[in-house]
């Protein structure tokens, strides 16, 4: 599979040269996607990857749509949020219904079961007595606080509310940032996977699911029906490798020990000795990954924005010269503005895939409403005697427009741009849900990650490049706009 660019088609391509993996946005996501992603390199194969996308649903339609070509899955998962099945189902019996529905295949699963689990501070829990779910039935004062995915999937807070008579209103949170606050003592109940490394590190006890609510979820690759079987036989070879206790322990060294996916990913192979390539798997420094990510970034923003500058301006003109489109025109620009940025990113993904493409049209309708509001109101806001000194020296219409009009209205144009971008520069840092990576990648990381500094590590270059894009915007205001219309502001 060839990885889609600005302009790659929509439903992926014909030449599947390129083996794209995914992964959901946690930890042990990141790591089983690591080594899928390092085995199938060992074997000889071109990999991209597309970590971090923003959940089960981001990752299965790139699935489906052929953005990615395999990611790491669970079949508790596929069989409650993806098959909707009304019953539990065997392992064989999901691949034998992914195979003949939707051309997709859940491959030998990699040996262990990470079912979602309740959980509560130690010490809590011995205070409260509280060894399982049902005990929570008359303990409802306490603060239940669950991950936005888990609150509403079926396998989930619904279902378990109900399974187990629980009358109480959830919290939603980011499940990296669970683990901080019931640390904290800001919640008390909370959802965890029962591999994740932050149980021993936040000292929690995992309670029994004592009316067997949760259904297996054994993990393994997810794929297309058309990936080849050779890739397909290199992935089966992880098969049966990784026990509950071993993936918690490959969960800590990340959360624990400090140590980076892709290292924790080669040593786990390097143990089960399935790497035959020696290479050289070192990290990429810290400052070429923020100067790469700042180019995609600085990418997706400018090229955004100048899509938006060309439509937006000419629509402020035409607002100002027929007046009957400018309360519509504003208005659903306006509308366009209000839809939140991660729902506005999800409803691209059916259209137009992941990656850059749906990342910068995205962008490109969240910069039309400052550029296209600006410009009609400088157009509208211009002195009438100006114009009407402009008819009186003989100027037509387009005339008036050019010479008069438009450069009095420059300033606050360029104000418009100048939003626009800034807006911009912040909005594609959630870009990165949907793998278009840029300065958003650390971000998102850092928060499944609960690491401060992976955070800083791109919200610092992000907020330096909104500063650098205000002083380039008001060198280009120094440049191009008469001093006279800039007021005092450079005096």
């Amino acid at each position: 599979m060839v990885t889609l660019g600005l302009t790659g088609p929509v439903g992926g391509v014909a030449a599947r040269d390129v083996i794209v993996v995914g992964s959901k946005k946690f930890n042990e996501g990141y790591i089983l996607a690591e080594i899928i992603a390092q085995l199938l390199e060992d074997r000889g194969e071109r990999v991209d990857r597309k970590f971090g996308l923003g959940g089960t649903l981001v990752c299965y339609e790139a699935l489906r749509g052929g953005q990615i070509d395999v990611y790491p899955e669970y079949s508790g998962t596929v069989q409650e949020a993806i098959l909707k099945s009304a019953r539990p189902l065997t392992y064989h019996e999901l691949q034998d219904t992914l195979q003949e529905t939707l051309n997709l295949e859940l491959l030998s699963p990699f040996g262990f079961n990470n079912t979602y689990a309740i959980a509560l501070k130690r010490a809590k829990a011995e205070e409260l007595g509280v060894e399982k779910i049902s005990d929570l039935t008359n303990l409802q004062n306490l603060r239940f606080g669950f991950s936005h995915e888990f609150l509403n999937r079926k396998d989930g807070w619904p279902g378990l509310a109900e399974a187990y008579g629980l009358r109480v209103a959830p919290v939603g949170i980011e499940h990296g940032l669970a683990y901080k606050t019931i640390n904290e003592g800001k919640i008390d109940v909370t959802d965890v996977y029962s591999t994740d490394g932050d149980i021993e590190k936040y000292g929690l006890t995992l309670l029994a699911d004592d009316r067997g609510y949760f259904p297996l979820y054994l993990a393994a690759p997810f794929v297309r029906g058309d990936l080849s079987l050779r890739a397909r036989g290199v992935l089966g070879e992880l098969g049966g490798l990784l026990s509950e206790t071993k993936m918690r322990s490959l969960n800590a060294e990340v959360l624990l020990e400090g140590k980076s996916f892709a290292d924790v990913a080669t040593g786990f192979l390097d143990r089960a000795n399935l790497l035959r390539d020696s290479k050289d798997r070192r990290a990429e420094p810290v400052w070429r990954r923020i100067l790469r990510r700042t180019g995609t970034h600085l990418k997706l923003t400018f090229i955004a924005l100048i899509a938006a500058m060309v439509v937006a301006i000419p629509g402020g003109v035409a607002v100002y010269n027929i007046g009957r489109l400018a309360r519509p025109t504003i208005y659903g620009a306006g509308i366009l503005q209000t839809i939140p940025s991660i729902a506005l990113l999800a409803l691209m993904i059916p259209l137009f895939g992941i990656g850059a493409l749906p990342a910068v049209i995205a962008l490109f309708l969240y910069a039309l409403l400052p550029i296209l509001r600006n410009t009609a109101s400088a157009l509208f806001s211009i002195d009438p005697v100006l114009k009407k000194v402009a008819v009186g020296i003989g100027l037509t219409k387009r005339q008036r427009l050019r010479f008069v009009e438009v450069p009095l209205a420059a300033p606050l144009i360029l104000a418009g741009v100048r939003t626009a971008a800034v807006i911009n520069i912040g909005t594609a840092t959630l870009a990165a849900f949907i793998g278009a990576g840029g300065l958003g990648e650390p971000i998102v990381t850092g928060l499944a990650l609960n690491d401060t500094s992976l955070i800083l590590e791109g919200a610092i270059p992000a907020a330096t490049l909104a500063i650098l894009t205000e002083l380039f915007f008001e060198g280009v205001e120094r440049l191009l706009v008469p001093r006279h219309l800039l007021g005092r502001s450079f005096e």
